[in-house]
């Protein structure tokens, strides 16, 4: 079943449509609280929120948005009032234009490759809060840039700036891995 009949039969109040659509979405909407708020715990709390807001909020879907940007909206709202943080730091961002992430092409073997890996994985992780949600967004939940700007409500620009400093800083700490391990 697609997940546009899934939608409609759960606005009809159909639980086990909602249900699938929750175990469609579950992992990405924890994952954007996890990397919204830092905390496991929180996250589950923000994801379970969530969809319980998404099962109330249904009816009113309408279709003007994808169901995953809705329902990340939702998550993300509910990640901005347990962390006013965020939104002051989303509200810090300004605009740039934006270059190509660091490919990896030039690590040997598949130990190195791993451990790269690893490594971007760390430092995605030691981003600021902000950087880390741009990323996860967009390489983790594929959203597009225009997706993110809408989600976050802030501009195009801001958003492409945003994720140009986060892939500066893991740039920066990748050469400086790189140029250690020759």
């Amino acid at each position: 079943m697609s997940e546009a009949e899934l939608i409609r039969q759960a606005q009809r109040g159909d639980t086990e449509a909602f249900a699938a659509l929750v175990a469609l979405h579950e992992r990405f909407v924890y994952n954007l609280a996890l990397r919204s708020l830092g905390n496991p715990d929180d996250a589950a709390d923000a994801a379970q929120d969530t969809f319980l807001r998404a099962w109330t909020g249904l009816p009113g879907f309408r279709g003007g948005s994808q169901f995953r940007t809705w329902l990340y909206r939702i998550a993300l709202n509910l990640c901005i009032n347990r962390s006013p943080r965020l939104r002051r730091d989303l509200d810090a961002l300004t605009h740039d234009e934006l270059p190509d992430l660091p490919s990896g092409e030039n690590v040997a073997s598949k130990i190195e490759q791993r451990e790269l890996d690893a490594l971007v994985h760390r430092e995605v992780e030691r981003l600021p809060q902000n950087y880390r949600l741009l990323v996860s967004l967009r390489y983790q939940h594929d959203l597009s840039y225009e997706e993110i700007a809408s989600l976050l409500t802030l501009p195009l620009g801001t958003v492409k700036t945003g994720l140009h400093r986060a892939k500066e800083r893991l740039r920066e700490r990748l050469t400086a891995y790189q140029e250690k391990s020759q």
